[in-house]
């Protein structure tokens, strides 16, 4: 039989794209990097310089591709990182508060606002 991915309930995640975030476990535990991509489906991050794995490319002349070993960022799951508050240089937790009629994102430490 193939193997069948697991079919993750999607949830509103507390990172955007551009966040920046610190990571509270694993091999890169303590770094910080911003968000390149979210995969909603998955409950899933990219985050720029971090979780990074070696893939074996095979060439491919046509696109101008060289083979080798290249280095690529992972999809980390987004509850091993916690977003970082430039304010307060800490990570932090998101509380969501309604200012001017907007949802924003604050940060529940300081009280600063993530969202501009």
């Amino acid at each position: 039989m193939k193997n069948k991915k697991k079919t993750v309930e999607a949830h509103n995640l507390h990172v955007k794209r551009g966040d920046r975030v610190i990571m509270t476990s694993g091999k890169d535990k303590g770094k910080t990097g911003n968000v390149k991509k979210v995969i909603k489906s998955e409950n899933k991050i990219i985050v720029e310089g971090l979780n990074m794995v070696t893939k074996a490319q095979r060439p491919n002349p046509m696109a101008g591709i060289q083979g080798g070993l290249n280095k690529i960022e992972a999809p980390v799951d987004s509850s091993k990182v916690m977003l970082y508050c430039m304010a307060c240089e800490k990570a932090t937790r998101v509380k969501r508060e309604i200012v001017d009629g907007k949802k924003v994102r604050v940060c529940k430490k300081c009280g600063q606002q993530i969202d501009a």
